[in-house]
């Protein structure tokens, strides 16, 4: 859950930002934290069925 909370908090400083960031380094880290979200959930769920 904590982790959940960082990537928000995370997600939330990078949005404060895109307005002084260039597009391409917005889409590179929106991918990212998009990846690592995807890494997370996919962790979780194998996690509750063990």
């Amino acid at each position: 859950m904590m982790a959940l909370v960082a990537a928000l908090l995370l997600m939330g400083i990078m949005l404060g930002a895109v307005v002084q960031l260039p597009a391409s380094a917005t889409l590179v880290a929106t991918a990212v934290i998009g990846c690592w979200l995807l890494v997370f959930a996919v962790r979780e769920r194998r996690a509750r069925r063990n």
